[in-house]
């Protein structure tokens, strides 16, 4: 990643009193963000978010884990913090009530939202941004109301759908010894997130993005391309919508559930909207890997008859993000423009959750945003999708006895395509005629028999409202008109996730 210039630091930067632009490229990259957003160089004014929902599987692991890590530190000159996604502080842990009272002068305390935005370069907030550990030290920090401390954060990710959760922070006094600050904070940072596994009834964890670069050649390879026809309304106007808005050449950001078909969207349309078009999918990985992936395949940008789709960019690192955008602009400013002096047209699109996830540099280049809605919302689709999956494992027509197609459409899918391709893909080697007895034991239902009509509205619709963005188990339960003892109990019976 290259440095910002010196020039665009903030004049503590590059004052010999204050921090040399000896700085890490991440933490130049940090201050030059906090100028951008217009936090105040001498004081910190977080944005106080009032009440949180506090019943988060998250929340209730890294509570326990600092519980017990407060316990053993009581004495030590530290304050334990957790925070969300968004920076704000949930919870406070520290045995030196001075520590406390100068936290609180600065709100450094639960309700306060510390990210980048809200009160620049700061531990949490970078660790939340880049999504890697980090240390800030004392001057390093883009506030001067903050350089008396030095915070170590480390980002907790969700073990199953790999969402970023929020941090752990551990925060002491800048003149105070760091050398084991961060390893602490990464080791707090584990035990949470092994304990959300634990708790998560046994399921395996997500793989570690591992990224990599995809050159689509033609619609054959694309999961659904050979039932496009007969795919559900809901599939053929969403990518009605993408198709109109890549012919009139705009950036488009498919969003939705991972494993929805956002990618297979994407790669659809523009074989529709620029046929002669060779198609490059470059999943993102790690955020330590973000920079050679880049350099793999950016290049490609702006080169003739080639389309780029970048998925997951909500799990971008800011960085990468800015470096992300700056290339995709340098690319199309390099492009020759079209006739009747019209701007040049980058073909070229991203997927992620939602758009609000995608970071600020990315959001801007946005000018359409598709819906990609999930597999249990269509389910005309399932059966379609399954058979090819089939066929693509066997290179042949595998049949479905009855049963198991009832099995298959009744289940919510709450992987979706990428769920429902697996399962396929495992009994489809084990049998020419796929029946109930070669699913997995959460397609037919934990109690060893299919669910009934009654049973899979229900689970269904507790998976809808669990869906919804922002929602708390205790939110869901009052809108389900169920305690949330027994929200837990049917949640744990029929294999969903929150």
């Amino acid at each position: 990643m290259t440095p910002p210039d010196s020039s665009m630091l903030p004049r503590r930067a590059r004052s010999p009193y204050g921090v040399s632009t000896s700085l890490s490229p991440r933490l130049l990259a940090s201050w030059r963000r906090s100028e951008d957003y217009g936090v105040d160089l001498n004081e910190v004014d977080p944005v106080w978010a009032g009440t949180f929902a506090g019943d988060s599987l998250f929340l209730e692991c890294g509570a326990e884990v600092l519980t017990g890590l407060h316990q053993t530190l009581a004495n030590e000159p530290i304050s334990l913090m957790l925070t969300d996604a968004d920076g704000l502080v949930l919870n406070r842990m520290s045995g030196d009530t001075s520590l406390m009272r100068a936290l609180d002068r600065v709100h450094l305390a639960p309700g306060f939202a510390f990210s980048e935005r809200d009160a620049g370069t700061n531990g949490l907030g970078l660790a939340l941004a880049d999504r890697v550990p980090t240390l800030v030290r004392a001057q390093e920090h883009y506030s001067a109301s903050l350089c008396t401390y030095t915070c170590a954060a480390v980002p907790v990710l969700d073990p199953h759908t790999g969402r970023l959760e929020g941090c752990v922070n551990i925060t002491t006094w800048a003149q105070s010894s760091s050398e084991l600050l961060l390893a602490l904070a990464q080791s707090a940072a584990g035990n949470t997130s092994a304990l959300m596994l634990a708790r998560s009834q046994g399921r395996s964890p997500r793989p570690q993005p591992r990224g990599g670069v995809f050159r689509v050649q033609s619609a054959r390879l694309e999961p659904g391309a050979g039932t496009l026809r007969e795919m559900s309304p809901a599939w053929v106007q969403a990518l009605t919508l993408t198709t109109t808005a890549f012919e009139e050449g705009k950036v488009v950001a498919a969003v939705g559930e991972p494993g929805s078909g956002r990618a297979t969207l994407l790669a659809q349309a523009l074989r529709h909207a620029r046929p002669r078009d060779r198609i490059l999918s470059a999943a993102t990985p790690a955020p330590a890997d973000v920079d050679p992936w880049l350099s793999m395949w950016s290049p490609e940008l702006g080169k003739d008859h080639t389309a780029v789709i970048v998925e997951g960019v909500d799990a971008l690192p800011a960085w990468g993000a800015q470096a992300l955008h700056d290339r995709a602009t340098a690319a199309r400013a390099a492009m020759p423009s079209t006739p009747y002096g019209a701007p040049p047209t980058l073909p070229w699109a991203v997927t992620a959750e939602r758009l609000g996830l995608v970071p600020q540099p990315l959001r801007a280049l946005v000018d359409t945003v598709v819906e990609v809605p999930p597999l249990r919302d269509r389910p005309g689709d399932v059966m379609l999708l399954a058979r090819y999956a089939a066929h693509n494992t066997r290179a042949r027509e595998v049949a479905f006895t009855t049963a198991a197609e009832h099995a298959l459409t009744g289940h919510g899918w709450p992987g979706n395509v990428d769920e429902l391709f697996a399962v396929v893909h495992d009994a489809a080697l084990r049998t020419d005629t796929i029946d109930v007895r070669h699913l997995p034991a959460e397609v037919v239902g934990h109690r060893g028999h299919r669910l009934s009509r009654i049973e899979t509205l229900e689970r269904d619709e507790i998976q809808r409202t669990l869906s919804q963005p922002g929602v708390s188990v205790t939110s869901a339960a009052k809108e389900l008109g169920l305690s949330r003892a027994t929200l837990y109990r049917k949640i744990a019976q029929y294999g969903l996730t929150h």
